[in-house]
């Protein structure tokens, strides 16, 4: 302990230079921990917008789909429904390339829908998909707008005759009214009238055996 007091006594000056250095490095050390709080808030901010910009590119992939589940919900107004078709024949006539341009617009964005939105994450795919519900709304609008301006122009008259009696007799073979017989037998008439005229999808087909079937309490519609 004497050897340390004498050893300050000679060389107190030394305090002096001592403290310098002690005081660069309490400096540095907190220089470099401000450069390593700054390098994790910037790492955060970088984060959580991150996360803000996924959440809004799932947003508007729900937003699209919205917009899809729309356009093809107006389609079905038509495919289940024969009348509708009988009306406005066009939405059906794959003559037309109006209604072509429909039909393969939906099927380019049913094809790249996602099963949530969630599954599309990068930017190209997003455009892929938003260039294909657009196209595909646009081009139903324009197909509907056509059809709705020609109706049946494009038939004969005795054409037109059959549409009109066919109209009649779907009406007959879906009312509460009719008795079994009358539905039966007019929905056999029905499809004998559209036969060579309108070609219906499947699944308006499908639709109407099952609204008539349910009216007869059976299985399906003969």
């Amino acid at each position: 302990m004497q050897s340390i007091l004498n050893f300050v006594g000679h060389f107190w000056w030394l305090v002096f230079p001592l403290s310098g250095v002690v005081g660069g490095w309490a400096r540095a050390w907190t220089r470099a921990g401000e450069r390593r709080y700054q390098r994790k808030l910037e790492l955060y901010k970088v984060k959580n917008q991150a996360q803000r910009v996924e959440q809004v590119r799932a947003d508007e992939v729900g937003q699209l789909m919205t917009t899809h589940d729309g356009v093809n919900k107006r389609w079905l107004a038509y495919e289940l429904d024969v009348g509708k078709l009988i009306d406005f024949p066009m939405m059906t006539d794959v003559r037309e390339p109006l209604t072509v341009a429909f039909l393969r617009a939906k099927r380019e964005a049913d094809g790249l829908r996602p099963g949530s939105p969630e599954e599309i994450t990068a930017k190209g795919r997003l455009d892929e998909y938003r260039a294909a519900v657009n196209g595909y709304e646009v081009a139903f609008e324009v197909a509907e707008r056509e059809a709705r301006r020609v109706r049946d122009s494009s038939f004969t008259g005795p054409e037109r005759q059959r549409l009109a009696t066919a109209r009649k007799l779907i009406t007959i073979a879906v009312d509460d009214a009719a008795t079994p017989a009358e539905r039966q037998t007019a929905y056999r008439r029905a499809r004998r009238e559209l036969d060579g005229l309108i070609v219906l999808p499947d699944a308006t087909v499908a639709s109407l055996e099952e609204k008539v079937a349910r009216m007869l309490g059976t299985g399906k519609a003969q």
